[in-house]
């Protein structure tokens, strides 16, 4: 089956429609390129005519990239026109290295392919999220159209692209420009570790700088600039430092005695709206929003003229168990950690006896090192805590939303997956705390513009790939049941099984 590039872009969703169509066809016997999805000629179709017409679109799958990648590929390989395929590093890898040669050999074309954005204009560029956002931060090429995939994490790229941080290094630059004023900076740098230091200990090494430690630095950086210009970054740390939509915290570290200084952003939209504005693009990712047209996300950047589509997980193929227990103590409970642990030992009972790995998710750090410790007195090392070293049988995970979130693509699909609390932003951690009161300050409601979408996409990044083996998820805070916001988690959480309590249906499940 040979395929030549389009010469014309009319001719390309017809000519993407027919080679998709038989190839899918092949690959009912043959080891698929990727796994089964149902949307692949409605999506390649849609980016086809995106390709055509120029015109900007965002694509909510429901599903993997893994599965539904192919329906961006293949009109990418066969347009005649500049591509620039924006992913996560760990998925430009897989890309470059194994899926993209696979189907030019398939497609018999050899289209160049390049990492590097600045290539655009000369066949397909596959860049990294963190790579394209660096160059469209300083100078974007118009009219060439877009791809990005994982476009959910855009904000969290963007926010830590535009951070400036002052660790150790920053201030031996500071102490070498200034070599008159070393006693100055030395003893600033001292009355700051004293007081950093002085901070109770929080789980997340992180404290909003105080008044009196902003004056520390802020002093300093005005007399030095009396005496010849700040290094660049200290200069970018200053002014940004100053700004109302920067939080500036320090990241401690007690173990060596450091500390990092940190200026971070709390309201990128306009920044982000104005990159997406400013060309025909792509917006792929399994959830964006909770409405299907994206409507509040696409308001909070301003997109504008945009084609929304949702491609809806099907209730058939698509479904995941969900139990929720009928009654359980409120997190912000005294009763809440001994009733939890109570449930989890029981689960963990109860599905023993599968040759899958099992997770639960805990993101107290005392109570996930409490949970640990029952656990391992009756299974031993099958029990780890944010490790790699598991047993890919029967292995017994306890981790954080982040560890999770950040390396599940690292284990295998886990059979069942225990959320002991969901996973709403603590305003314990001082930069969910700096953007609360931002918001706050702009009069918003904090809680839906800020929280709860936070909330939904970190269920909804673990939740997606589960869907692919009809896994269990156990989710053990009952605030889903009597909280106001409880129906758009569940909403989030469609389309699913309900069980309610742990007899031979939840086994059953589970088999």
């Amino acid at each position: 089956m040979e395929f030549k590039r389009p010469v014309l872009m009319r001719l390309l969703e017809t000519q993407v429609h027919q080679w998709l169509k038989d190839f899918l066809r092949q690959q009912k016997n043959a080891a698929p390129i990727c796994s089964g999805w149902p949307h692949h000629l409605t999506m390649a179709r849609l980016i086809s005519r995106s390709l055509r017409l120029k015109r900007s679109a965002l694509i909510q799958t429901g599903s993997s990239f893994s599965r539904y990648c192919l329906s961006y590929l293949a009109p990418a390989l066969l347009s005649n026109e500049p591509i620039c395929l924006v992913v996560p590093y760990y998925i430009q890898n897989w890309l470059i290295e194994i899926i993209l040669p696979r189907l030019c050999e398939e497609l018999l074309i050899k289209t160049p392919i390049f990492r590097d954005p600045r290539h655009i204009g000369q066949g397909l560029i596959v860049a990294t999220t963190k790579d394209w956002l660096e160059l469209a931060i300083v100078n974007l090429q118009p009219n060439i159209l877009t791809i990005i995939d994982q476009a959910d994490q855009l904000e969290d790229h963007l926010r830590e692209i535009l951070s400036v941080k002052i660790a150790l290094e920053e201030w031996l630059i500071l102490l070498e420009v200034f070599d008159q004023e070393q006693d100055l900076i030395q003893n600033t740098r001292a009355k700051l570790t004293h007081s950093i230091f002085t901070h109770p200990e929080n789980p997340y090494n992180c404290y909003l700088l105080e008044d009196l430690e902003y004056r520390y630095f802020m002093e300093l950086l005005i007399h030095l600039k009396t005496l010849t210009p700040l290094p660049r970054i200290w200069q970018k740390f200053e002014q940004q430092a100053q700004s109302i939509n920067q939080a500036t915290s320090t990241i401690v570290d007690r173990v060596t005695g450091y500390f990092t200084l940190q200026t971070t952003p709390l309201d990128i939209s306009s920044v982000l709206g104005d990159i997406l504005r400013q060309q025909p693009i792509v917006l792929i990712s399994g959830f964006l929003d909770l409405q299907k047209d994206a409507q509040p996300y696409r308001s909070s950047l301003k997109l504008g003229d945009i084609l929304p589509v949702n491609f809806s997980p099907n209730r058939h193929t698509d479904q995941i168990n969900l139990y929720i227990p009928r009654w359980l103590p409120l997190p912000n409970t005294p009763e809440f950690q001994a009733a939890l642990l109570r449930e989890i030992c029981c689960l963990v009972k109860l599905t023993v006896i599968s040759n899958k790995i099992l997770v639960i998710i805990v993101e107290d750090v005392p109570l996930r090192a409490q949970i640990a410790s029952v656990l391992a007195a009756e299974y031993g090392t099958r029990v780890q805590v944010e490790s790699f070293d598991i047993k890919p049988e029967d292995g017994i995970l306890i981790t954080s939303w982040e560890f999770w979130i950040s390396n599940q693509r690292n284990f295998s699909i886990p059979f069942l997956l225990i959320m002991a609390t969901l996973p709403i932003p603590s305003p314990e951690n001082p930069l969910v705390a700096a953007q609360i009161s931002y918001h706050k300050k702009q009069k918003q409601d904090w809680f839906r513009l800020y929280l709860l979408p936070e909330t939904l996409k970190m269920i909804q990044r673990v939740v997606i790939p589960l869907r692919e083996s009809n896994s269990t998820i156990a989710l053990l805070d009952t605030r889903v049941s009597c909280r106001s916001y409880g129906s758009e988690i569940l909403e989030a959480l469609a389309p699913y099984a309900r069980i309610d309590k742990l007899d031979q249906e939840f086994i059953m499940a589970l088999s």
